[in-house]
């Protein structure tokens, strides 16, 4: 693992990075370690912090309160730049709730589903249920085709999502670079799922780190075992 400059610029995943991965979304929780050290990587960083993640910044900042820092949301959907505006992109919400609604009643009538609104995008997790895998995809890409090709479907670790289409981690990560301040920093970026790997690409060409939690094939050029593992690294850090 590359050691630490003070020139880095952090981008950290949540759930299964910062913190272990929970059964359901609710059941995550940052604890005053994390949060601690979150604190302490943003003052080193001079600021140059944000976290990237699939949860909503509402959810984002209900975890990890009082903090609030840079972040991106929703794979890049939603993003709070460092002076704390927040750039959405517009997409037609109600019909996405109404596609939502077939999904939603899936999951109720199954043991194990559970279905996440997160208001630009929703998910059905299937970790409590792995046998529902197939049929979790079928019912959200069923979701997907009656929205059209503004929408597109995303998977990750025991999870599927519809998402709007042609936003990700990497492009919210390229934009945050050009920013005061992150701008001419070197990226750091964490994180653990196949919704990471655009993310991974990005650092990679701006020369930065990027770096896997957990094994797979993936276009990281560093990996560590487990979240644990990624928070000593990181502790190193602040140190």
């Amino acid at each position: 693992m590359p050691p630490c400059s003070p020139r880095w610029a952090f981008f950290l995943d949540i759930d299964g990075t910062l913190l272990d991965i929970a059964e359901t979304p609710d059941a995550a929780e940052a604890g005053r370690r994390e949060k601690s050290l979150v604190r302490r990587l943003h003052e080193a960083a001079g600021g140059a912090l944000a976290l990237v993640s699939g949860r909503t910044l509402a959810a984002i900042d209900e975890l990890f309160a009082p903090l609030k820092v840079a972040a991106a949301g929703q794979h890049g959907v939603e993003r709070r730049d460092a002076r704390g505006q927040v750039h959405r992109g517009t997409y037609p919400r109600d019909c996405l709730q109404r596609a939502a609604e077939a999904v939603r009643e899936f999951a109720a009538a199954h043991d194990g589903l559970v279905f996440e609104d997160k208001g630009s995008s929703f998910a059905l997790h299937y970790r409590l249920a792995p046998q529902l895998e197939e049929a979790a995809l079928t019912i959200v890409r069923k979701a997907a085709t009656s929205l059209g090709d503004w929408v597109e479907v995303q998977m990750g670790k025991m999870v599927v999502e519809l998402k709007p289409a042609g936003r990700d981690k990497g492009m919210a990560i390229e934009e945050f670079l050009k920013e005061p301040p992150f701008v001419e920093r070197t990226p750091v970026f964490i994180g653990d799922d196949v919704t990471d790997e655009d993310g991974f690409r990005v650092v990679n060409r701006a020369g930065g780190h990027s770096i896997k939690v957990g094994e797979g094939k993936t276009a990281a050029r560093w990996q560590v075992e487990d979240p644990a593992a990624a928070r000593a690294w990181l502790q190193l850090c602040v140190n």
